[in-house]
């Protein structure tokens, strides 16, 4: 609770976490849609916004504002998700490479280099261009989180080699603890902030990931996300016929989502950096 008293101190994180709020309320409302959100022609098309479609109507016939809550909620998931798993992958190898060191480090970090070398956004529309049309949400986040872990499963290493050298792991390794325990039990506690902090980043790079590769027409169209409404906006000309209020939606809502997450972020890194700890701790 102190921790959260601080951190809304912060306008930069007050600001983030309303945002965010913001738009899981909206993503929360999709599931009260009265409409479909694959089906078209179910309203009138291309009309501006007025009650009751007051975000207007698109020229699939389809009410933006409702299109808008599923595509925030697809575009979350596939973010959360992405992250997760890239976290995951993350840690165990970052963990295990530091620790274990030798062989073992050399073979996990031979791996990583590998992903890193390669071009991601082309290897992305590679993947992508041979999967068209059949990458789900969970199949798109899985495709993002294989290409979104390495960079942070050396950070985590560094911190963990730094940590090998603490007069804690000698006393583990006396004690009789397996590698998992100290692994897991002793650097885990250590690692969290620095992962908090990098889910936050994994989730912008996934949203912005997936927008790319739905503007190229390379995901799943039928399933609405921020890319694919921007996709439609685009093919259908929106903004070159004036129905400004059907591309600016997604648009508004990305740099909304973006910006939120971009200042819990930076929020965070400041909190738990240890010069921020040591200061704030002089104060008190």
């Amino acid at each position: 609770m102190e921790a959260l008293r601080a951190l809304f101190q912060d306008y930069r994180f007050t600001l983030g976490f309303t945002f965010l709020s913001a738009l899981v309320i909206l993503a929360f409302l999709s599931f009260f849609s009265p409409y479909d959100p694959v089906e078209w022609l179910q309203v009138p098309r291309d009309m501006p916004p007025s009650w009751p479609h007051i975000l207007g109507t698109n020229s699939k016939g389809q009410d933006v504002f409702w299109e808008a809550t599923f595509a925030v909620r697809n575009s979350l998931i596939i973010a959360f998700v992405a992250a997760l798993l890239s976290r995951i992958i993350a840690t165990v190898v970052g963990l295990l490479a530091g620790y274990k060191g030798g062989i073992a480090d050399q073979i996990l970090m031979f791996l990583t280099d590998g992903i890193l070398v390669l071009p991601l956004v082309m290897m992305l529309i590679l993947v992508a261009s041979i999967m068209k049309g059949q990458l789900s949400l969970i199949g798109l986040s899985i495709l993002l989180a294989f290409f979104g872990w390495p960079w942070d499963a050396r950070t985590i290493r560094s911190q963990v080699l730094s940590l090998r050298e603490q007069t804690f792991t000698q006393t583990a390794i006396l004690s009789g603890k397996n590698v998992l325990s100290i692994v897991f039990g002793e650097y885990m506690p250590h690692i969290t902030p620095l992962l908090l902090s990098t889910v936050l980043n994994n989730m912008t790079w996934s949203i912005s990931s997936e927008i790319t590769l739905a503007i190229l027409g390379l995901s799943k169209l039928e399933t609405p996300t921020l890319g694919t409404m921007l996709y439609w906006a685009l093919r259908r000309q929106a903004l070159l016929l004036g129905y400004w209020w059907w591309i600016m939606t997604p648009i508004v809502l990305t740099l909304v989502l973006l910006t939120g997450l971009y200042f819990i972020s930076v929020s965070l890194c400041e909190y738990m950096d240890p010069r921020s700890r040591l200061w704030r701790a002089t104060r008190e």
